[in-house]
């Protein structure tokens, strides 16, 4: 029996008011600074209401034009790069590790498992790691300033082939069974059973990867020395060092507000699905 108690409700809505606000103060100042024109935001106190700048610093921002010693691409274009990165590594990782978990759970062959733990491995050395010989190969390959130079090393994924593995084998036998019945070979029962099947799974998955491809710095930084190419996180750090001038921080938090914006959109178009392949235990 569930206890009804008034003074307990109240307490937890004020902790969840007050996390609501620690989260929020920060993307409110943004918002607000995004909204002011430069001088003002080299004056303290720093305004906390919004001014009459926005579609002024919006415009600048975007096509470029308040972007003036910062050696960056606009706006527009850097959003471009990061939305091409994302798409390929989120995609990339999502259609080789369905391959991959379907080869290791429904194909018999010589040491199998080791070939899985092989990859599983591999979650312990991250792009760092692997930083230096990662882009010898990229560059004697002449990836260097390109979308597959910034998105194919990023594209392997032990994570994502070790949760498709745990879903395909939580599909009865007898689903495999009777496709072989009806004449399925093994691409129609992928293609026509299995992928229907993961469509949550792989919704949740697309936004967790696509959040970690929009958000890469040290990779992009390293690979990409033409301004056409700079992602947009990549710009909010040279923005900040531009030379022989202060920040300005109107047009960086608006460059902010607007990396913030595909993320934001990716996770509440797909919120539903999000959930259902987080918490769905069967099938």
């Amino acid at each position: 029996m569930v206890e009804n108690r008034p003074v307990l409700n109240v307490i937890t809505h004020l902790v969840l008011i007050l996390g609501i606000v620690i989260v929020a103060l920060p993307i409110w100042i943004t918002f607000v600074a995004s909204t002011h024109d430069a001088v003002r935001m080299t004056q303290a106190p720093i305004p906390m209401l919004p001014g009459g700048h926005f579609w002024e610093n919006f415009t600048q921002t975007l096509l470029g034009s308040g972007l003036s010693g910062t050696e960056t691409a606009p706006v527009w274009r850097m959003l471009l790069n990061s939305l091409a990165m994302a798409l390929m590594i989120a995609l990339g990782k999502i259609a080789i590790s369905l391959i991959s978990a379907f080869a290791i759970v429904y194909f018999k062959f010589p040491f199998r498992m080791m070939f899985f733990w092989l990859i599983f491995v591999t979650l312990m050395l991250p792009v760092e790691v692997r930083i230096l010989p990662t882009f010898e190969v990229v560059a004697d390959l002449g990836m260097l300033n390109s979308y597959w130079g910034l998105s194919i090393p990023l594209i392997a994924s032990a994570t994502a082939t070790f949760m498709f593995r745990q879903v395909f084998l939580t599909i009865p036998d007898e689903m495999l069974e009777s496709a072989r019945i009806d004449g399925a070979g093994p691409l129609r029962f992928f293609w026509d059973i299995l992928i229907p099947l993961s469509r949550t799974n792989i919704a949740a998955l697309f936004v967790i990867l696509f959040i970690y491809g929009w958000n890469q710095y040290l990779w992009p930084l390293l690979i990409t020395t033409d301004t056409d190419m700079t992602t947009i996180v990549m710009s909010i750090k040279q923005m900040l060092e531009a030379a022989e001038q202060s920040p300005q921080w109107n047009i960086i938090m608006m460059t902010a507000l607007l990396a913030m914006l595909p993320p934001v959109f990716v996770v509440v178009a797909m919120q539903k699905l999000f959930v259902q392949g987080l918490t769905e235990t069967d099938k």
